[in-house]
């Protein structure tokens, strides 16, 4: 019998055994976040090393309010989708008509399995008449690559060539501008533009995840960190500051915005049947177009409106006091468990406790009287249970009329 060598079964061994030591992946801009990290507070995003914080979470949040705040998104899965039927493979596997929508425009799409359920959400950038890109929370591209059949199409994963920043914030449109990034003035909310940087170009779109004033731009991975150079040199007197993921999850919970796997469980990570959610579930059904033809689902999402299926509704919830209800069970009456809290804040801007929470129907839906939730609270080394009261409201949070003021205002 051959044996394997001891030198190449120690390597072997070592091999299996060093997988803690593996780093995470850093972004294009990495040396600069880097740099900045005070607190070295990380997490995984899509296997890449980001930050929960940079300096100081509350600081970050209120860089997000009153300044400019700077996140890298460039962990965000992007898709590359381009060929003469690129608007007819994605009518086919989204829910909104992606025929209404234009060259040089975003929309907030998801889509959805066979069954209905929802595989994920993100944004979809139409940059020319037969080229998109697609943005997701997950991993879709075996999905869409099955999808592609019979389609003249071509899908192509561009996350670690395409370097992404949101720059949000009341100052993010004069930071832009003092950057030399002329007529960034004309675009709308969902709008984007090419713009010259450094020998090339980079695609500048008003969108965010704050619902605040903000943009996101995406420039190659060899061009990424001089455009963050730019940003910081022009934003030098107009506050910027780079923020972690904690800020900007405070804010988007304000804004009444949902992160899949956090406020909802996606189809495919979905490990129990009752933890499926579809569209109509999760405050999706806006986006339903059913004028436009077959797309993924939409035999199920019919059937369960018609024969009134749907189980679960999301909603948003003002909570009596000022202590978050993270994770708290939501109650009726006290006594009746109906549903789970799965993001809370007290927030500065809306001066309220809120929440975001999934409840059984009809509660949440029809019932939305004498709700509860159970919050314990840390008082001297011992927990306190806290029964308060919720009553559900309408997202967002809150409101600001800068988010889509156009041209905007030169704060």
């Amino acid at each position: 019998m051959n044996q394997l060598p001891t030198l190449d079964a120690s390597a072997a061994r070592a091999a299996a055994q060093s997988h803690f030591r593996t780093l995470r992946l850093g972004t294009p801009f990495q040396p600069r976040i880097d740099a900045l990290a005070r607190t070295n507070d990380w997490y995984n995003w899509a296997g890449y090393r980001a930050p929960h914080s940079l300096w100081d979470e509350e600081l970050e949040y209120f860089a997000i309010r009153s300044q400019a705040a700077l996140f890298d998104i460039s962990p965000m899965t992007k898709y590359r989708i381009e060929g003469p039927d690129a608007q007819a493979f994605l009518n086919r596997v989204t829910l909104r008509d992606v025929t209404k929508l234009k060259s040089g425009c975003v929309h907030y799409t998801a889509w959805c399995d066979d069954d209905g359920f929802v595989l994920d959400d993100g944004t979809l950038f139409r940059l020319s008449p037969t080229r998109f890109r697609l943005c997701s929370q997950e991993r879709h591209l075996p999905w869409l690559l099955d999808s592609a059949t019979g389609f003249d199409v071509t899908v192509e994963e561009e996350t670690e060539a395409v370097a992404g920043l949101a720059l949000q914030g009341p100052t993010s449109f004069a930071v832009l501008r003092d950057a030399g990034f002329a007529g960034i003035e004309r675009l709308r909310v969902f709008d984007l533009a090419e713009f010259p940087h450094d020998h090339g170009t980079i695609t500048i779109s008003r969108t965010g995840f704050t619902g605040d004033l903000g943009y996101e731009l995406f420039a190659s991975a060899a061009k990424a960190l001089s455009l963050w150079d730019r940003l910081i040199l022009a934003g030098e007197l107009r506050g910027i500051r780079a923020i972690g993921y904690t800020a900007l999850n405070r804010a988007r919970l304000e804004a009444g915005l949902i992160v899949a796997n956090a406020d909802f469980t996606t189809s495919e990570h979905a490990i129990r049947a009752d933890r499926l959610r579809m569209p109509d579930e999760i405050g999706l059904g806006f986006m339903i177009d059913l004028q436009k033809g077959h797309f993924n689902g939409r035999r199920a999402i019919v059937d369960a409106r018609i024969k009134k299926r749907l189980r679960h509704v999301l909603v948003g919830l003002e909570i009596e006091g000022n202590i978050p209800a993270e994770h708290a069970i939501v109650y009726y009456r006290k006594s009746q468990e109906v549903g789970l809290v799965s993001a809370a804040m007290w927030s500065p801007m809306a001066k309220r406790n809120i929440a975001l929470a999934s409840l059984a129907r009809p509660f949440g839906d029809t019932v939305v009287d004498d709700l509860w939730v159970e919050i314990y609270a840390m008082r001297e080394l011992q927990y306190q249970k806290l029964m308060k009261r919720a009553k559900v409201v309408q997202r967002p949070f809150i409101k600001l009329d800068r988010r889509t003021a156009s041209p905007p205002a030169d704060f």
